[in-house]
């Protein structure tokens, strides 16, 4: 599926090609949360990183995550990418998996397909204000990572665009 997508001033319109549009994942870690989650998670969608056209690169910033475990400071791999003149989470991009990238599902214009169910990840990092809302039966809810992948949700169910 193709996607457009942009920032909230306009400064920033990207595309991009999407075998796994379905925004079905909500992440409530503390980076999600902090840097795009308002309502206390953030919402990523697969792409593939090769076809994404930007129109306004010159306001894209990239914030590196600091990540802390075990009392260590880390800094995360992982490109944020976000517009420089209003703040609108565009999406991330990990060199670690060259031909992904993640736009949030807050920064697509095109109508997105509504999932049939909700996988809620990182419940361990959740903000205590966070009431996790059950989209249906067939939600499914983690401490951490799954071990299903964006592409193996979308396959198991059919869902994978052409």
């Amino acid at each position: 599926m193709h996607l457009e997508g942009s920032c909230h001033c306009g400064a920033v319109r990207f595309s991009l090609n999407s075998a796994q549009p379905q925004p079905y994942q909500r992440c409530y870690c503390s980076i999600c949360r902090k840097t795009q989650g308002g309502g206390g998670y953030a919402v990523n969608l697969g792409g593939e990183s090769e076809s994404l056209e930007v129109e306004g690169r010159e306001h894209v910033s990239i914030y590196h995550a600091r990540i802390v475990e075990d009392g260590a400071v880390m800094i995360s791999e992982g490109e944020r990418h976000f517009c420089c003149k209003c703040g609108s989470a565009l999406w991330v991009y990990d060199p670690r998996w060259p031909e992904l990238v993640h736009p949030f599902a807050s920064a697509i214009d095109t109508p997105l397909p509504k999932p049939p169910a909700l996988t809620h990840i990182l419940l361990a990092d959740k903000a205590p204000w966070v009431t996790v809302e059950s989209y249906g039966p067939g939600d499914l809810h983690f401490d951490h990572y799954p071990e299903e992948s964006l592409a193996a949700w979308h396959e198991r169910l059919g869902l994978t665009a052409p």
